[in-house]
């Protein structure tokens, strides 16, 4: 299983989670986050510049459409990242 772990601005929230959905993921952990990067720094008490935190425990071709669809309809549209780690997962049968 891998690991999908996405930061974008909280705007993209709603896209990320239907991109998601229509790629085959069955569900998502949503947090706030804040940081500081190269478009500077993202405070996460104002909604409107917040950034949230998307996961996403998903099979490795599904990780795969995620990442390509990502890059393709998000990345140009809005300040946010993608990464993937391999993870193990205990009770399989819930994804």
């Amino acid at each position: 299983m891998r690991l999908v772990t996405i930061v974008c601005e909280a705007l993209a929230r709603d896209l990320v989670l239907r991109l998601a959905r229509d790629c085959g993921a069955h569900g998502a952990t949503v947090s706030p986050a804040s940081g500081v990067g190269a478009t500077g720094e993202r405070p996460a008490d104002i909604e409107e510049a917040a950034n949230v935190r998307v996961e996403l425990v998903v099979p490795p071709e599904i990780a795969a459409r995620i990442a390509e669809r990502v890059e393709r309809e998000l990345f140009p549209r809005f300040a946010c990242i993608l990464w993937e780690t391999d993870v193990r997962v205990l009770r399989q049968a819930k994804f």
